[in-house]
């Protein structure tokens, strides 16, 4: 029987505790939201829905065609070069997701003959690019600038380092400057996904690289998305204008894909501004998540210690962080729930998510359900 394969992995699933289901939400849901990744609590923002409202209504309901057809508007090009010029980049490059944007920058640029290392952490739009590019891929352990030492000694060609800047499942970030320093030893380049750094580390939230001193370095690329801390949806590559001009050239998530709606490009440029005239937002989405942490701690629960806006909680199995994500929910409580395939390591948790706009009071909530809920 055609895809009769599909059920025997369903079966497996189930047996394992690992069925996933869509759940939709109503647009005023009653839940304390700590699932998502608002970090900078703008995605409902009056701005920066305007700011979407206002580019749909001006370009339409889509970008028509890709991006070097009919898909680029003057809109992109404005985000392009607010983008660049905040986080302190040559050029940037909109994407319609982060997935396409860490597609293109990976494959455009680990041509046949070269090395990519690969941290053992990152996202799994990290890992595909290294999958679908012409190079080999050799993964590392995790967040070891060492291991990254080793595994370019192994080459004598061109190379280059990819890894997240903020790791997705614990919070935890890389050692942006020691990785640096590394790939410069070999001649390498360095590639990074920002995604979670974006919006909450850096000066007024310009990201990971402005904080470790590689923003605008001619040996360093960084991808974002717009999803997270912008509260829109899209993704970008940042780095030398020659970099972005290869991608233009070269990616076929770029060249073959429909360019981003307007009234998302929108939407995130209005973000976008809104955290340069507040860049207070930034710091605050630090705080809470060292608060929910530091209660979360205190209450007896395993807690990683935050360096962004990720707090990870540790579950005993999968069953049980499913179980208790659940009961959190009937306790009118949202929490990410991270379980196998989704984490390297095995381990399950719940994910929380600090935003920049919960309360004191909020955060002593979320706290106290995620105690009384324990399994």
């Amino acid at each position: 029987m055609a895809f009769g394969w599909i059920d025997e992995q369903a079966d497996a699933r189930r047996r394992a505790g690992l069925v996933r289901t869509l759940r939709p939400r109503p647009a005023d849901s009653p839940l304390l939201d700590l699932a998502s990744n608002d970090y900078l609590g703008l995605a409902r923002h009056p701005e920066v829905t305007e700011g979407a409202a206002r580019a749909a209504r001006t370009w339409g309901g889509g970008a028509t065609g890709s991006r070097l057809v009919t898909g680029t508007t003057e809109l992109h090009t404005e985000l392009e070069r607010e983008l660049a010029e905040f986080c302190g980049f040559e050029a940037a490059l909109v994407f319609s997701s982060g997935y396409a944007a860490n597609l293109a920058a990976v494959t455009a640029l680990a041509p046949h003959g070269s090395l990519i290392v690969s941290d053992a952490g990152n996202h799994a739009s990290l890992i595909d690019g290294c999958r679908l590019a012409r190079a080999t891929t050799q993964v590392v352990a995790h967040a070891d600038p060492e291991a990254v030492r080793k595994a370019l000694g192994t080459h004598e060609g061109a190379a280059v380092l990819v890894s997240d800047t903020v790791f997705s499942v614990d919070g935890d970030a890389a050692p942006l400057a020691r990785f640096a320093e590394v790939c410069r030893e070999r001649g390498a380049g360095l590639v990074v996904d920002d995604a979670h750094g974006l919006g909450v580390l850096g000066t007024g939230g310009r990201g990971a690289a402005h904080a470790a001193g590689l923003a605008g370095a001619d040996d360093v690329v960084v991808t974002a998305t717009l999803s997270k801390s912008l509260g829109s949806q899209g993704g970008a590559v940042l780095g030398p204008a020659r970099v972005i001009e290869h991608l233009v050239n070269a990616a076929r998530t770029f060249i073959f894909d429909t360019g981003l709606a307007p009234a998302a490009a929108g939407a995130a440029l209005a973000a976008l501004r809104l955290l340069r005239r507040e860049p207070e937002r930034a710091e605050r989405a630090r705080a809470v998540a060292a608060d929910l942490h530091a209660r979360l701690t205190t209450a007896g629960l395993e807690a990683v210690r935050p360096d962004a806006a990720v707090v990870s909680v540790r579950a005993p199995s999968p069953e049980a962080a499913v179980r208790w994500a659940a009961d959190c929910r009937a306790a009118g409580l949202a929490v990410g729930c991270f379980r196998p395939p989704s984490v390297p390591d095995g381990i399950s948790r719940l994910r929380l998510t600090a935003r920049a706009d919960l309360s004191g009071a909020q955060i002593e909530r979320a706290v106290r359900v995620i105690g009384e809920t324990r399994p």
